[in-house]
């Protein structure tokens, strides 16, 4: 064999060999830079009481709410934000650390048909209550 062939085998084998060597390193999941297990539950968190808001689950969503939200809304103020008539979503944009166990999550609130559709802007701070318990500390 052609001492050009060999050196060309030999190029071939070695990029073959770390290619699969590199591989299982490339595959590993790599947390994202900054998120950390609390922003995770936190997030969790907001995300479960705005599905409660989406279904107009009261008792769910309430049960999300931190001590000092509750003491702050009145009940009325509460029931109205989970009696949702018709279609919504909502969308929660990344949140930031606002300072140890507390996090804010930008939130839109978007309800009504397609032609007459709403979007309501606001933030939801989400509280670390103990035990990696979660609750919204903030009712929009």
């Amino acid at each position: 064999m052609p001492l050009r062939e060999i050196s060309g085998l030999m190029v071939a084998s070695l990029t073959l060999c770390l290619t699969l060597w590199l591989s299982p390193l490339a595959s590993e999941a790599r947390p994202a830079a900054g998120l950390d297990a609390g922003y995770v539950r936190a997030l969790a968190a907001a995300d479960h009481f705005l599905q409660a808001w989406q279904s107009g689950d009261l008792e769910n969503g309430t049960a999300l709410l931190s001590s000092h939200a509750k003491e702050a809304a009145t009940t009325e103020g509460v029931e109205r934000f989970f009696s949702n008539p018709g279609p919504s979503a909502y969308e929660i944009v990344r949140g930031k650390l606002v300072k140890r166990g507390r996090y804010e999550f930008p939130v839109a609130l978007i309800t009504g048909a397609s032609k007459n559709s709403r979007r309501r802007f606001f933030s939801i701070v989400v509280v670390n209550t103990g035990d990696n318990d979660w609750a919204v500390d903030t009712l929009p």
